[in-house]
């Protein structure tokens, strides 16, 4: 079949597509941490149990990561993201609906579980369409359309709920979740091959510059994935780097509001700034990644942008506590966050290298330990200033996860993939 030459690649409208996709689902995740005060006064809840509300999301989220991966590698992320977008989009909706604890808790909960599709599916695509040396920049823009959707987020539905209600705002981004899923589905193909649109000098490219599949591909022995040391370092140092970014997307709204005496507004632009800053770690480590591959130093190309990070990360957290005003404090939040996000792209990146035809699977086990370092962020966070009278203790534990995930880096090989069947 003759296939018409694009100027614009069609794995670039693939990765448009699910950039997209990563803002609404940050979206979607933060509302929740910015309606706090309307929600907790209309359901009559206290922090502690805002903790919780928050907090088993990220339980859902975590405990359906590795599931998910398993299904796209399986299914294919066409039918999978279809499935886990509306599933989620479904629920964020149904948030507006709730009149007591327990139906927000049974809600967030299942919001979470579709949310852990997302970017396990995301991964299994990009596996498929994107070639190795475009793959760290890939990632990067990925990640950093979450942040982006967060931090636009933070303003804007601050206004949307004082302009409509709490309510009614979840009921529209639920609407907008389910409109992305349909056209993924009409436009998506699993194989580029299979896409009418790829050209086939951009297939010869996608073929020549993407690991090879398994054409006998056995069914994945999880025994063997739960022993490999390397799946439980990069699962380590990925609940380091989501204990930090979490609270951003939960605490930290609140935090500056009620610390610093803003309106939500207000709230809103500080609390946003971070959100951008994780946006531009993203670029330049998914940058920073593709460079120092393309010299040929592929084990390098994943430590080095993360080890940058987790240092700044701690810098950066340690820093703030010390800022007697919300323009210091943001500024090296930010900085933190601008480190932590730095760790996302060698760290899929580095999941696709050693998971290969299993990517999404090993991919999902990694965001899975993530998800639960974002569970304990949003319970330690007013756990701790309930026993210690201060947010000062969780800051510093905090930087000494990110400071233990460095070894955790040098010794990982992202050259040696998994033996998983």
């Amino acid at each position: 079949m003759n296939r018409k030459v694009h100027f614009f690649p069609v794995r670039y409208r693939m990765v448009f597509g699910t950039f997209i996709l990563a803002m609404i689902v940050l979206f979607d995740r933060i509302l929740i941490s910015v309606a706090k005060d309307p929600v907790a006064s209309d359901l009559g809840l206290s922090d502690k149990q805002m903790g919780w509300v928050l907090s088993i999301f990220a339980l859902g989220y975590a405990l359906f990561q590795t599931p998910s991966g398993y299904l796209a590698d399986k299914f294919g992320a066409r039918k999978v993201l279809t499935a886990v977008v509306s599933l989620w989009s479904i629920f964020t909706a149904l948030t507006g609906a709730v009149y007591n604890f327990v139906a927000l808790m049974f809600v967030r909960f299942l919001f979470g579980v579709g949310e852990a599709g997302a970017f396990p599916s995301m991964a299994r695509a990009v596996f498929n369409w994107i070639p190795v040396k475009e793959r760290g920049l890939v990632h990067g823009i990925n990640f950093s359309g979450g942040r982006i959707g967060a931090a636009i987020a933070l303003p804007i539905v601050a206004w949307l709920i004082d302009f409509t209600s709490w309510r009614m705002s979840f009921v529209i981004l639920g609407v907008i979740g389910v409109l992305w899923a349909l056209i993924w589905y009409w436009w998506y193909r699993d194989l580029p091959e299979d896409h009418a649109s790829v050209s086939e000098n951009e297939l010869e490219i996608i073929k020549a510059h993407t690991q090879a599949k398994n054409s006998d591909k056995q069914p994945i022995s999880f025994k063997k994935l739960f022993k490999s040391k390397a799946m439980w370092l990069m699962m380590g140092q990925y609940f380091s780097s989501n204990f930090t970014f979490f609270f951003c997307l939960t605490w930290l709204f609140p935090h500056l509001k009620a610390k610093y005496g803003l309106d939500m507004v207000e709230a809103g632009f500080y609390s946003s700034a971070p959100l951008i800053f994780g946006a531009l770690g993203n670029w330049v480590s998914g940058w920073l990644v593709d460079v120092i591959y393309k010299k040929g130093k592929w084990g390098l190309s994943r430590k080095l942008p993360a080890i940058i990070g987790f240092s700044l990360a701690a810098i950066g957290i340690i820093t703030s506590i010390y800022m007697k005003e919300v323009t210091g404090a943001v500024v090296f939040i930010s900085l933190a966050v601008f480190g932590a996000d730095m760790t996302l792209s060698p760290s899929w990146s580095a999941c696709l290298d050693i998971g290969k035809e299993h990517s999404g699977t090993v991919s999902g086990t990694m965001n899975m330990a993530g998800n639960l370092g974002s569970f304990f962020t949003a319970l330690a966070f007013p756990y701790m200033i309930a026993f210690t009278g201060s947010n000062t203790p969780f800051f510093f534990l905090a930087a000494g996860l990110n400071l233990l995930a460095i070894p955790m880096w040098l010794i990982v090989n992202p050259q040696k993939p998994l033996k998983l069947t």
